[in-house]
């Protein structure tokens, strides 16, 4: 799929990476930055100004993000890994693709309407709490795609329709001033994103508080897994392994044949949750114990991350100016 593709994708660092954005999307970042002829991988700090007034806390995020990628064993000689506030040419394509959309397209925005709704509910103004970043969120992360010559975005369902919106504002920018100037990018829908179950049952996030980082420490590892939700079935009684939080996860960390070994133990009955957890805490353990060790080996020496962000940044700065180049001229006559 991503073969002779330029493929880009943004991660928000708005909090410590946990297992459910492991499996969802960092695993198959990696992936697809092995498969892409072209990768560009980003830490879109920007992004998280409008919800993180804390500048400390993006930093020490943005560290873990990139931390987490270079210890799963990220490629960056072939992917382009880098911070969004590092390329001043995001903040150059954003002001001119602001006088290419329209209001309406922003006030169509899912995050706007939901916040809007929200508020008019508890009997407040529909804008009560809504700052200009949030409202247009869209059109930056439209440069953040567009800057990059981007043939495919994978995002979650849920995120859709911000490259729905990347292209139509590059379908509006190239119909006033040029079929060619900005390539109009397709989303790739990640099924598997909306899938990782937390420590409670529900969807693993970090606003649900149930959540388990890719690298707690061992003993905090083992007592996350504890913790998680069962019910009150005995070891003999069978199992549905598709509602279990056990099983979902000891899916994506066990190989296929162990996996399956574990799902028939549900299904025949035989297997306690108790065991069950040991043998999910134990697979998790092992899988993430060079990683984890190369993890804090890195957090422990930033300027190491700094090296290899500012590195990638210098090489998305090529491509970056290219594209503003392309607009300015379009737009305003001269290159600026």
């Amino acid at each position: 799929m991503f073969e002779e593709k330029t493929v880009l994708t943004g991660i928000k660092p708005t909090g410590t990476p946990h297992l459910g954005n492991l499996v969802g999307a960092i695993k198959p970042v990696i992936e697809m930055s092995n498969q892409a002829e072209k990768s560009y991988i980003f830490i879109a700090d920007l992004h998280a100004l409008n919800a993180v007034r804390d500048s400390k806390l993006i930093e020490k995020w943005s560290y873990e993000v990139a931390a987490t990628f270079l210890a799963l064993g990220l490629d960056t000689e072939k992917a382009v890994f880098f911070r969004q506030s590092d390329v001043p040419e995001i903040y150059k394509l954003t002001v001119f693709l602001l006088n290419v959309t329209s209001k309406g397209l922003m006030n169509r925005s899912h995050a706007y309407k939901a916040i809007s709704a929200e508020n008019e509910a508890n009997d407040k103004s529909p804008d009560f709490g809504i700052n200009m970043g949030l409202y247009t969120y869209p059109i930056l992360m439209a440069a953040d795609i567009l800057l990059y010559n981007t043939d495919l975005v994978p995002v979650g369902q849920d995120q859709k329709q911000h490259v729905e919106m990347a292209r139509d504002i590059a379908g509006s920018l190239n119909n006033i001033y040029g079929d060619e100037i900005l390539v109009v990018p397709e989303p790739v829908i990640q099924k598997v994103a909306s899938a990782i179950p937390g420590l409670d049952g529900r969807k693993m996030s970090k606003s649900y508080g149930n959540y388990v980082p890719i690298f707690a420490e061992q003993k905090k590892l083992k007592k996350s897994i504890m913790k998680i939700v069962t019910d009150s079935k005995r070891p003999e009684d069978p199992k549905d392994p598709d509602e279990s939080t056990i099983y979902q996860l000891y899916q994506h960390f066990a190989p296929k044949a162990e996996a399956d070994v574990m799902r028939e133990q549900f299904v025949n009955g035989g297997l306690g949750y108790g065991d069950a957890k040991k043998m999910l805490f134990e697979m998790i353990d092992s899988t993430l114990a060079k990683p984890r060790e190369k993890y804090y080996e890195l957090l422990a020496n930033p300027e190491q991350i700094e090296d290899v962000l500012l590195s990638g940044a210098k090489r998305a700065r090529i491509v970056a100016k290219e594209t503003v180049d392309r607009v300015s001229k379009a737009m305003l006559g001269r290159v600026v």
